[in-house]
């Protein structure tokens, strides 16, 4: 028996020994401090949000001065990227207007009032601040126009912040830019 508890032990101690060292790194929900943004429709759809690769990759990546993007197998989002990107969106969509805003595929029984398409081009962080540009696609369901729109954002990231500080300029940036859709595509 003893022999069965110290095989055992040993086991466990190599196991152990070769699990995964990457740090994982959540993006933390900011605070909305705009005023609430009123818009057309009473329920908005949220595609999937495009990612470039790298973007979509678990890897955080970092703009050199070169313009090279590199990253870090021991540094990773906690989630797949477009996932969670495209619930952080939803989330502060639904809190900056107020409407009923889901991801697809739309769960409720009634069709959205309208859609919303975004396309980042890119998204990474470099010295000092985290960026995010791309294009985003409003379609109401029937009646209204369409809208489309080209972003550019960024948040700043405190010197020697490291990756808990790019997921809070992450943060930044998607609240910022669903307060913008909410002006510019969603009216």
């Amino acid at each position: 028996m003893r022999t069965n508890l110290i095989g055992a032990t040993a086991a466990l101690a190599l196991l152990a020994g070769c699990g995964d060292n990457a740090l994982r790194y959540s993006v933390p929900a900011v605070p909305v401090t705009q005023e609430r943004v009123g818009i057309a429709y009473s329920s908005v759809e949220v595609l999937a949000v495009s990612l470039p690769s790298y973007a979509a990759a678990e890897e955080i990546y970092i703009r050199g001065a070169d313009g090279a993007l590199t990253s870090s197998t021991d540094l990773l989002w906690s989630d797949d990227p477009s996932r969670a990107v495209t619930l952080e969106l939803t989330r502060y969509l639904g809190q900056i207007t107020g409407a009923r805003v889901a991801p697809e595929p739309w769960p409720f029984y009634e069709r959205a009032a309208a859609r919303l398409d975004v396309r980042v081009e890119e998204m990474y962080a470099e010295p000092g601040r985290f960026v995010m540009t791309g294009q985003f696609f409003g379609a109401p369901e029937e009646g209204g126009r369409d809208r489309a729109g080209l972003f550019s954002l960024s948040a700043p990231i405190p010197e020697g912040g490291g990756a808990a500080a790019i997921a809070v300029a992450r943060a930044q940036v998607m609240r910022d830019l669903a307060a913008d859709i909410a002006r510019r595509a969603l009216r």
